[in-house]
């Protein structure tokens, strides 16, 4: 593989960080939040791997805490973590 083709879209990492921070500002069920807070946790700590391979890694943790909410209690919440799921997923692949 090319480094452009093992590079990670570090735009869509930003923007998976930022619908997980946003969880934050919502009035979220505590289990869910939990999990919430572990997967931005994770995800900004990726932000900073400079390595692909091991960013995907650390992002696989985001994708199985993510697996753990099924819903916050609050819409926008839900929203949020719904496109989080799409891009942690997406920076995966």
């Amino acid at each position: 593989m090319s480094d452009d083709a093992d590079a990670l879209d570090r735009e869509a990492l930003e923007s998976l960080h930022e619908h997980l921070a946003a969880t934050a500002e919502r009035p979220v069920e505590r289990t869910a939040s939990r999990w919430l807070g572990e997967a931005e946790a994770v995800a900004a700590d990726a932000r900073h791997i400079e390595d692909p391979a091991v960013a995907r890694e650390r992002l696989g943790e985001v994708v199985d805490l993510l697996s753990n909410v099924e819903g916050t209690g609050d819409e926008t919440a839900d929203e949020h973590v719904r496109a989080a799921k799409q891009l942690a997923a997406e920076l995966t692949e």
